[in-house]
């Protein structure tokens, strides 16, 4: 069989089920992309298509996007093209992340082939990432703005054969008509490398940074790919100045980027991490930002942490949550949505109100005054993750989808 990813930052969503499709040795797996950053999976052929153009200057803002999602559509049928008749390559079947408009011409050039669409958001001006709590406010002119970003996804919506999405959550945030054909599938977490080391210490010794907490009795972690409101990082950032106050032998480490991935930035001059930075009212001896981490310490992170915080808006999900669950960590969460279909307040981790500094304060706290609890907690969540999230269990269900539309 041949099968063809497209994604415009390889591998994106498709790492696992490409790595595994391609490790078989029983298909010739393509993967279309206009960055691969020196990444290789073996068994797996990759092929770029040429940058499209930035947008038009001065178009109006609310057709930016769309626009965007148009110049790449057409670079990827490009590439498509490109693929047959130099590569010899033909998809039997197709699965695109239709959120940058790869996905869109895809059917008019290959109109026979089935067409497998990874959805991951749809814009709502109420309900989810924007406006999900009752005295938000949204202006008339970002209600407008917002509705027109989803243009290209109604028309994916239209055109793929198959539709699915990681998250009963996510689902819940695209148009009723869609729903029931929309499968829920997420990429899976691997549970025999995502696992539990008791007494693990955390000794971080790169070119950035060099730090021992080898002797520290309660490590709070913190990480996501950028420090900015939609995962939390202000209300984090206040809730420890609570926390390091009543705990003299806690530390804090945080690791991830100084920058904006979903929201906007704090100002052109400064990042939200800058902000609180210089706000202080914190021991800054015992606040360590580690900066991006390889995968390596990223698990050392995980596997050394007393208590460990995530924190999102009613937003897509992140990995590193549910990596966290699956190392066996104990968990305070936001009390959202999304963390709340893994997630049960007691059982597999504490939840904590989003919106209150003190609350998450307090519910570290907790953790950290109970091991039992932590034990007990940390358990459960790796158990919940097992069920739930298995890698293995989700690539079955992302091939028997591929067969399946290919009936």
């Amino acid at each position: 069989m041949n099968i063809l990813f497209l994604h415009p930052n390889f591998p994106g969503q498709f790492l696992q089920l490409a790595r595994y499709l391609g490790g078989t040795g029983r298909h010739r797996v393509m993967f279309l992309s206009k960055d691969t950053s020196g990444t290789k999976l073996p068994g797996v052929q990759s092929a770029i298509y040429k940058r499209p153009r930035e947008a038009t200057p001065g178009i109006h803002p609310y057709l930016k996007l769309a626009e965007e999602a148009v110049l790449e559509g057409q670079a990827v049928v490009r590439g498509i093209d490109s693929l047959k008749h130099q590569a010899d390559f033909t998809p039997d079947v197709v699965m695109a992340h239709t959120g940058w408009g790869s996905s869109l011409y895809v059917k008019d050039m290959l109109p026979d082939v089935p067409l497998i669409g990874y959805f991951e958001w749809y814009y709502n001006s109420f309900g989810g990432d924007v406006a999900y709590w009752p005295d938000e406010v949204v202006p008339i002119n970002d209600m407008c703005r917002i509705r027109t970003l989803n243009s290209h996804h109604l028309v994916n919506l239209q055109t793929c054969d198959v539709l699915y999405t990681p998250t009963q959550w996510q689902r819940s945030q695209f148009p009723p008509e869609y729903r029931e054909r929309m499968q829920v599938i997420h990429e899976g977490v691997e549970t025999d490398y995502f696992m539990p080391q008791p007494g693990r210490k955390f000794v971080l010794n790169n070119e950035n940074v060099k730090l021992d907490l080898s002797d520290c009795e309660e490590i709070v972690t913190y990480l996501s790919r950028g420090m900015e409101p939609y995962r939390g990082f202000p209300q984090f950032m206040e809730a420890i100045r609570i926390l390091l106050r009543r705990r003299p032998k806690a530390h804090v480490v945080i690791a991830g980027s100084d920058r904006s991935c979903y929201g906007p930035q704090y100002s052109e001059e400064k990042t939200w991490k800058q902000v609180e930075v210089e706000k202080g009212g914190y021991d800054k001896s015992r606040v360590h930002f580690v900066g991006h981490l390889t995968r390596d310490e990223y698990l050392m992170l995980l596997q050394s942490t007393t208590v460990h915080v995530y924190l999102t808006r009613p937003f897509i999900l992140s990995w590193s949550f549910l990596e966290a669950m699956g190392a066996g960590c104990a968990v305070v969460a936001s009390a959202t949505p999304p963390v709340e279909e893994a997630m049960e307040d007691g059982v597999n981790g504490l939840l904590a109100n989003f919106r209150r500094p003190e609350h998450i304060a307090y519910r570290i706290e907790e953790a950290l005054d109970d091991p039992e609890l932590r034990s007990r907690i940390g358990k459960a969540a790796r158990e919940r993750i097992i069920e739930k999230y298995e890698l293995k269990d989700c690539l079955k269900k992302e091939i028997n989808m591929i067969y399946g539309a290919m009936k």
